[in-house]
């Protein structure tokens, strides 16, 4: 890490240290504080074009606009189907100064997918911070906004319990039926998949969902090994070689790392996160989640709709 000559710490993106994800653990899912130090504090501008495209930004915002990264974070970025959390970073400079930072968005680097990017403002500064504030190793305290990641947690969790309840009801009746990915945002919040599912099937599935919900399974997060899936006949929910080597990684069954051995890629070497709604089915998964079903409130099936031998089934919490 190193100043840029006007007090903000930058660091090439290939050399940046990991960002520890913190939400990937059961216990801090729902931690909504949280106090690292800062490994780099860089002007978006800055940043390599292929992470300067992650971040699609009203055009209103007028303040200039910085991307932080942390030595580890409670903040979810945007991705696998879920929105980016928001908040606030208050940063204690070594001179004792203090800055909140407002977090619009999160992401994580194109350039090194081990990194964490936090992107937002100093909004009551018209220009850049003072050339004076150096934020190399600087403390910050991350708030993320608890109201917003409640709600996208329970439709995460939602979805997984939609996706569960469609395939209990249908694998056997919709030809070539398999599930195919979700979105969990609050306004087009939907599962897709495989196989077209006839709008006469909707009151069906929302009967499975209510009586999932309502049973209050418990949520649990996991880390498993290839051959954990394999055991429990899940083979089909395992990625491909390829996909597995990118996204397994060293840790023990309760997410805790370990020395990783060089070329490990299955067996009992590398997990990956899943999420396991106990008696009902398994995702891999790296979202945050409530801990049980009813957590999840009214989860209400909007519309079944189909294109192209494949189905969309909406859906909201209340």
């Amino acid at each position: 890490m190193q100043s840029n000559g006007d007090g903000q710490t930058s660091t090439s993106g290939s050399d940046l240290a990991k960002t520890k994800l913190l939400f990937h653990s059961a216990q801090l899912q729902q931690t909504y504080e949280h106090q690292p130090n800062i490994v780099s504090l860089s002007p978006l501008t800055s940043l390599p074009d292929a992470d300067q495209g992650l971040f699609k930004l009203p055009q209103e915002i007028s303040a200039p606009l910085f991307a932080i990264t942390t030595e580890s974070t409670i903040f979810h970025p945007q991705g696998g189907g879920q929105p980016s959390d928001v908040g606030e970073l208050l940063i204690s400079g070594q001179d004792g100064t203090q800055l909140t930072f407002t977090v619009l968005t999160v992401r994580t680097s194109t350039t090194n997918p081990l990194v964490v990017l936090h992107c937002g403002h100093f909004g009551h500064f018209a220009v850049d911070p003072p050339p004076s504030h150096d934020f190399s190793g600087a403390s910050v305290k991350q708030l993320v906004n608890a109201d917003k990641r409640v709600l996208f947690s329970r439709l995460h969790t939602a979805g997984h319990v939609l996706g569960a309840a469609t395939r209990t009801l249908l694998e056997h009746q919709v030809e070539n039926f398999d599930e195919l990915k979700a979105s969990h945002f609050p306004d087009s919040a939907a599962c897709e998949f495989q196989g077209s599912i006839d709008g006469k099937y909707k009151p069906e599935i929302q009967l499975a969902v209510d009586k999932m919900v309502s049973k209050d399974a418990e949520v649990r997060i996991a880390w498993w090994t290839k051959s954990d899936f394999l055991r429990r006949g899940l083979g089909r929910l395992v990625p491909s070689d390829e996909d597995w080597r990118a996204i397994a990684i060293a840790v023990d069954e309760d997410g805790l790392e370990q020395p990783a051995e060089k070329g490990a890629v299955d067996d009992e070497r590398t997990r990956i996160r899943v999420v396991d709604i106990v008696g009902a089915e398994v995702y891999p998964c790296g979202g945050t989640h409530v801990s049980s079903t009813k957590q999840c409130g009214k989860v209400t099936v909007k519309k079944i709709s189909r294109q192209k031998g494949n189905s969309r089934v909406s859906y909201l919490v209340d």
